[in-house]
């Protein structure tokens, strides 16, 4: 008896796939880092099955690659996922996520009396903190520091 080998997610001829995201981050991680907005192609798996960490998602997006920067604040809500560019079917490079010092662009500060809110020449810049493995992140204008849950969740 020979064993199949089946994919459960199809591959990409050329994109970048972001791999062991914990699973039920996936559509975090859509909307916050605008993926959706590409205009290319994305495949999403939710609740994979993970050797590593029993479940997990995997995000593809057709076309596009992310820099080293882009890539590295995805790690505030996956530290352990990868980020694989694909060229012709194939992985050319394989990055491994670091905590950011910085992230900037992605977040609107919680607090309503930033002056975030009233200048829009002022791009949200936030310090990254790890506090005894707690992600934390520190405004670079008001110097209020919130959980990345709350600053993820604001609108």
């Amino acid at each position: 008896m020979t064993a199949k080998t089946q994919l459960q997610v199809e591959a990409i001829r050329n994109g970048t796939v972001i791999d062991h995201i914990p699973a039920g981050q996936a559509l975090k991680i859509l909307k916050l880092f605008h993926f959706l907005d590409t205009h290319q192609a994305i495949t999403v798996g939710f609740n994979l099955p993970s050797k590593a960490f029993g479940h997990k998602d995997l995000i593809k997006i057709e076309n596009a690659s992310l820099t080293e920067d882009q890539a590295n604040q995805l790690a505030i809500f996956a530290p352990d996922a990868t980020v694989n560019i694909i060229q012709e079917f194939k992985v050319v490079e394989k990055r491994k996520l670091c905590l950011p010092e910085r992230i900037k662009h992605i977040f609107s500060c919680p607090n309503s009396n930033c002056i975030t809110h009233a200048d829009a020449t002022a791009e949200s810049n936030f310090q990254v903190l790890n506090q005894n493995g707690r992600i934390r992140l520190k405004c670079r204008y008001c110097e209020k520091v919130f959980d990345k849950a709350i600053v993820a969740s604001y609108k």
